[in-house]
């Protein structure tokens, strides 16, 4: 039994949906956002409340019930509020700079790296070193948060590179000298 998916959705007052044919719209303040809905979970929207049910009771659709009121969830919060995610860059010389839809990163290799974002994704850079990355779509907000951070992950000697605020990197002992 999905615990997650039996909880209702709440439909703030702003918030717009539409749901036919299986396609979810979401409209907000912020945009707006569309996803299928998988054949084995259906809908029902009733007085500014969600609610995720299974057409089916199999383990299959157990799981679906938890993951696509996880997904309709991130959805209202994201037309309504937004997603922010914030990367770090530690190292002597590294930073970063913003320059239309794309972020140029100086992170310790010989040429600068060129990092297109997508066009729901908007970034800011504070103080040369910090990256604040915004937009409606928590699943790409992150997926572009990861793809920066693949560039220069935080080695475990130093910790420079890039890395998420508030991600602890574990730190490892350099050569010891030995006579």
């Amino acid at each position: 039994m999905s615990r997650v998916g039996k909880k209702p959705i709440p439909i703030p007052d702003k918030t717009k949906i539409i749901y036919e044919d299986r396609l979810l719209t979401v409209t907000g303040d912020k945009g707006t956002l569309s996803r299928s809905i998988h054949p084995a979970i259906d809908l029902q929207v009733e007085d500014n409340v969600m609610n995720v049910t299974m057409l089916a009771e199999d383990r299959t659709s157990r799981a679906l019930q938890g993951l696509v009121r996880s997904l309709v969830n991130n959805m209202i919060i994201g037309v309504n509020h937004g997603f922010e995610r914030v990367l770090e860059i530690n190292g002597i010389g590294y930073r970063a700079e913003v320059s239309g839809q794309k972020i140029v990163l100086h992170v310790g290799y010989s040429n600068p790296v060129t990092f297109e974002l997508p066009k729901a994704i908007k970034a800011v850079v504070e103080k040369n070193n910090i990256i604040k990355l915004s937009g409606i779509d928590k699943e790409e907000v992150g997926r572009t948060a990861a793809a920066i951070r693949q560039i220069r992950p935080p080695e475990p000697y130093k910790a420079k590179g890039i890395k998420y605020a508030g991600e602890y990197i574990q730190r490892k002992a350099g050569k010891t000298g030995t006579k």
